[in-house]
């Protein structure tokens, strides 16, 4: 099971992450999400567990708990929803953009 874990602190590092998960079963990878310009932590990450039974404790154990004096937010991870690409498919300057339409 995937899980998504927001609000950490900017100080948590991966194999911390896979330390808080570690007492409810096999944690098989643990990513803390990080700027790609500065490579700084984002503030949040994602957890796998292998059993999905210890998933769900540890999401219900968790959730709302104290982490280096944050509160972290713990659930399940939804997948990635598909998001137009960045190329001509957006809203900028397509055949329906505000100059066209002026004339």
């Amino acid at each position: 099971m995937n899980i998504y874990v927001s609000n950490l602190s900017f100080d948590v590092q991966d194999e911390d992450l896979k330390d808080f998960f570690a007492p409810y079963g096999e944690v098989t990878s643990a990513k803390v999400i990080t700027d790609r310009e500065t490579g700084r932590s984002r503030g949040f990450g994602f957890v796998e567990m292998t059993d999905e039974a210890a998933s769900k404790k540890a999401i219900a154990e968790l959730d709302g708990a104290t982490v280096e004096n944050r509160t972290i937010s713990v659930s399940v991870a939804k997948p990635k929803e598909d998001r137009p690409s960045r190329g001509n498919g957006g809203n900028f300057n397509n055949r329906n953009s505000y100059n066209k339409n002026r004339y």
